[in-house]
């Protein structure tokens, strides 16, 4: 009776811990799969997020500069900040991109030179410190850096500066002013040729005064291939006269400068 009790007692100690059993491989090519269809879809989403959110504070910073340029034409009588360069001819001109920013890369009209003291609403948006354009050495003002600046495929330059993974570097700013049409340089738009003070606009919550470079892309019927926001299609964040901000608006193809949503002409 003792002895086959603990004989019974015995097979109930060995069965009370069974071999644990492991996953298949079928269980594992299950679970690898279902992880990878998860990242697939993920993936894709997170990107698109990432780029909104670049899109987003782009236009916080244009929204920025916006208040800046309302201090700044106030002080100087409807004026939008206009900086002389020193034209091809040899001779003093308004220069759209040294409206504000940094020193920039561009060795002609005076990019290359005029740097963020010499910009003037600089001091408008920003409340840093700048050393004398003489001395400048690596300045860096995130207000006039888009996340989404990729630079220029086609600049129209020679083969040296025939290219540029980023607007900011190369002429100091991710922002362009809405000084002349797509039609040439030329051809003034909300900052008279000799300087002075913004023509009277008719529709200013149509009118653009500062954007990315973008929308300039077709300039001249040519195509800089700027593609900030999208492969396949050009897109431009924009302020408007009003102050009001506007993302991701397309740009049509070729020499356009009014469309449903934003005319370059006052």
């Amino acid at each position: 009776m003792g002895v086959g009790g603990a004989g019974d007692l015995s097979f109930i100690m060995i069965n009370a811990n069974p071999t644990r059993r492991g996953f298949t491989l079928i269980e594992l090519l299950v679970v690898i799969a279902i992880i990878a269809l998860l990242i697939g879809i993920l993936i894709p989403a997170l990107g698109s997020a990432r780029k909104n959110a670049r899109i987003t504070v782009c236009g916080s910073r244009l929204q920025q500069i916006g208040v800046g340029l309302v201090l700044y034409s106030a002080d100087f009588d409807n004026r939008l900040p206009q900086a002389f360069g020193t034209g091809f001819d040899g001779k003093p001109t308004i220069v759209g991109a040294l409206f504000a920013g940094k020193k920039g890369q561009l060795p002609f009209y005076d990019i290359d030179k005029i740097g963020a003291q010499g910009r003037p609403l600089n001091k408008y948006v920003v409340s840093q410190a700048f050393p004398p354009d003489s001395e400048e050495g690596t300045v860096e003002i995130e207000a006039f850096k888009s996340p989404v600046d990729k630079g220029t495929q086609q600049t129209g330059l020679p083969p040296d500066l025939d290219k540029t993974d980023s607007m900011y570097n190369f002429v100091g700013a991710s922002y362009t002013l809405n000084d002349h049409a797509l039609d040439g340089e030329s051809k003034a738009t909300l900052v008279p040729s000799n300087g002075g003070r913004m023509p009277y606009v008719k529709e200013p919550t149509k009118t653009w005064v500062v954007a990315t470079h973008t929308m300039y892309n077709y300039q001249e019927d040519g195509d800089r291939e700027m593609r900030w926001m999208d492969k396949s299609q050009e897109f431009a964040n924009i302020l408007f006269v009003d102050s009001h901000v506007r993302t991701k608006v397309a740009v049509p193809k070729g020499v356009v400068n009014t469309t449903p949503d934003y005319t370059f002409l006052p």
